[in-house]
């Protein structure tokens, strides 16, 4: 019996088809990961489910009966979508976004009381200690999507769409998720799960199907796929190595030496180099000071430091302009937010950094154009016209899109802080392509990542930072997810064995 069943579900937007003929199907209790490119027909499928689009043809049963049309009828029914997208209030507690239209009352008025209390035990099964009391504008990112997830459980669901719900968590607070998700599966609960992690793919799913250019290309018990095999069906074709091969890089050349560099928050008399021509990855637990330092040396934080040489010659700690002027680039972990103007047109975005550096009365638009021209091909920014915002590309191409910005003015230095969060197998190859590509031109590039597999699939050189201070450097064979983990966890040599 299914809980919710697909029969050949198609949608199109004017001339473009974005699903096909989608025959697929939920049990109940059961996890379904959803995998696919960015652009594969993931979101236009969960949207469909949920009842905020309706299928150009085709059919869809919820419980035996015709599926809910709208977006209230859905919740009604009991399909929650946790959006990648944050659907919260920043100005209202915790308690209050998780009830935000449906709360909870006494008599004519509100009872606040009881919404603490429930709040509080839907955010301690999810392995939260948020306060349900605190205000969200308060909160970091990651307790914001811990309350998008505890708003979904706080609706009785009987079937969750979750799209990307682990892409700024914690792996602590994604294993809490995922125990949260087997108890809800073991009471029947079911699941759709999107992820571009596909370790994690592994680890909660039941089922995996495998979408491609808007078509399933694959369905199978998650036990007997692969992820490689999941990958390779993602993209229609075998998959090379995915990191690219380290060149023998004679990396001799100081860019930039720092000695005691510090902040007012986290970051602790740190000392190191980057050395143009090489990787550099920076990898620590989360709060470990892994932003914070490259934010406190290019101008984004207040800092001091003993000593800054660039190039060989001293200089004191820039202003985030004066660093891009002494070609210092930074690509913030924050596309939506700090990296890009989605409501912006593609080649104002790409012209930002120009603009800002360059200064000057009048805007050249015909460059602008053809710079995005040059962008597009040399990037592979995928999009059915360049003329459009760059909120409506996929996350995988604005990232490329602001690479391309960040990689606008030539720099000599180029900060990637978690360049692949949220993008596709795809895209993640392209993007490690890029990054090798900078480091053999003989730019000095420093890779920031909570993914330990990126680290040691990239970098020559690595340092592990821990509480704020550079704990230790791997550099050449060393570099092993066990040595990493050591020294951000303060372990002795014999105590990890990955």
């Amino acid at each position: 019996m299914s809980l919710l069943r697909l029969e050949e579900v198609a949608k199109s937007y004017g001339d473009v088809q974005v699903l096909k003929d989608i025959t697929l199907s939920v049990a109940p209790g059961e996890v379904l990961a959803l995998v696919g490119e960015n652009g594969a027909g993931k979101s236009t499928l969960m949207r469909i489910v949920a009842g905020l689009a309706g299928p150009s043809a085709g059919s869809l049963k919820f419980k035996d009966s015709p599926a809910p049309g709208t977006l209230i009828e859905a919740e009604q029914a009991g399909i929650v979508m946790v959006h990648q997208e944050f659907c919260l209030a920043p100005h209202l507690t915790v308690a209050e976004n998780i009830f935000l239209g449906r709360e909870l009352t006494r008599g004519l008025f509100t009872d606040v009381k009881a919404m603490r209390i429930s709040a509080a035990a839907i955010l301690a099964e999810l392995g939260s200690a948020v306060s349900p009391r605190a205000r969200l504008s308060e909160l970091p990112v990651s307790a914001w999507q811990m309350i998008e997830l505890a708003k979904a459980f706080a609706r009785d669901p009987r079937l969750i769409l979750m799209d990307e719900p682990t892409a700024v968590l914690s792996a602590g607070e994604a294993a809490q998720l995922f125990a949260r998700l087997r108890k809800f599966r073991s009471a029947g609960g079911s699941v759709i799960f999107t992820s571009h992690r596909l370790d994690e793919v592994k680890q909660i799913a039941d089922r995996v199907a495998v979408l491609r250019d808007g078509q399933i290309a694959r369905i199978e018990m998650a036990e007997r796929i692969s992820e490689e095999e999941m990958a390779e069906a993602m993209v229609g074709r075998p998959l090379a190595e995915i990191y690219p091969r380290k060149a023998d890089r004679k990396t001799v050349e100081i860019l930039l030496r720092v000695e005691a560099l510090s902040d007012r928050a986290l970051v602790r008399n740190a000392t190191f180099e980057v050395r143009r021509g090489e990787v550099l990855g920076i990898s620590g637990l989360i709060g470990s000071g892994r932003t914070e330092l490259f934010e406190a040396l290019l101008g984004l934080r207040s800092a001091n430091c003993r000593s800054l040489k660039i190039a060989g010659k001293p200089s004191r700690l820039p202003s985030a302009r004066q660093a891009w002027r002494m070609r210092l680039a930074y690509l913030t972990e924050d596309r939506k937010g700090k990296g890009l103007l989605l409501g912006k047109k593609l080649d104002e975005n790409i012209a930002l950094t120009k603009g800002a550096i360059d200064g000057g009365a009048w805007i050249d638009f015909k460059a602008e154009k053809q710079d995005l021209v040059d962008a597009a091909r040399v990037y592979d920014i995928r999009a059915g016209s360049l003329n459009i915002a760059a909120g409506s590309l996929s996350g995988g191409n604005q990232q490329k899109v602001l690479i391309a910005k960040t990689l606008a003015t030539d720099p000599d230095l180029i900060v990637f802080d978690e360049p692949t969060r949220g993008v596709d197998i795809g895209a993640k190859q392209q993007i490690y392509q890029i990054i090798a590509d900078l480091a053999e031109a003989g730019k000095a590039v420093v890779v920031i990542s909570s993914e330990m597999q990126e680290i040691v699939g990239l970098a020559d050189r690595v340092l592990v930072m821990r509480g704020g201070a550079i704990a230790g450097e791997l550099a050449g064979a060393d570099v092993k997810e066990n040595e990493i983990i050591r020294l951000a966890m303060g372990l002795r040599e014999e105590a990890v064995n990955v």
